[in-house]
């Protein structure tokens, strides 16, 4: 006897969460991780007069800011929720201007653009720490 595509895809119960798996799992740590390696990536550079390294710094340094714009989006998508803008107004236009820094970090090569990127991270740490507390 043949399954049918229905009888095999069948829908279980619908259930609600704010984020994709139950609280604890997401933490802005794994942004600021890769950020600090786009900043140290950036002072290396400057620091260095090979050419093969330099290239290979750039290259890595791009890699690190996507994933830095990954997961702030993860971060802002499944664990922020409506109350937590409520709470704190700016949290919609800091996410957006630190994934555009990560973006901008992706373009040139100085440290302080890096270093932006990481307090703009730092000011989501705080607001996730006091999001833990309550």
């Amino acid at each position: 006897m043949k399954n049918s595509y229905s009888d095999i895809v069948t829908m279980g119960p619908i259930v609600a969460a704010h984020c994709d798996l139950p609280c604890g799992v997401y933490d802005p740590a794994q942004a600021r991780i890769e950020a600090e390696s786009v900043l140290n990536i950036m002072k290396k550079y400057q620091e260095s007069d090979d050419e093969a390294f330099r290239v290979r710094a750039v290259l890595i340094k791009e890699q690190r800011a996507e994933l830095v714009k990954h997961h702030l989006w993860v971060l802002w998508t499944d664990y922020f929720k409506p109350e937590h803008l409520e709470k704190y107004p700016n949290l919609h236009d800091l996410f957006w201007k630190a994934t555009k820094q990560a973006g901008q970090t992706k373009k040139i090569m100085d440290p302080k653009e890096g270093q932006k990127l990481l307090d703009m991270i730092d000011e989501i740490v705080e607001i996730f720490k006091k999001t833990k507390e309550e």
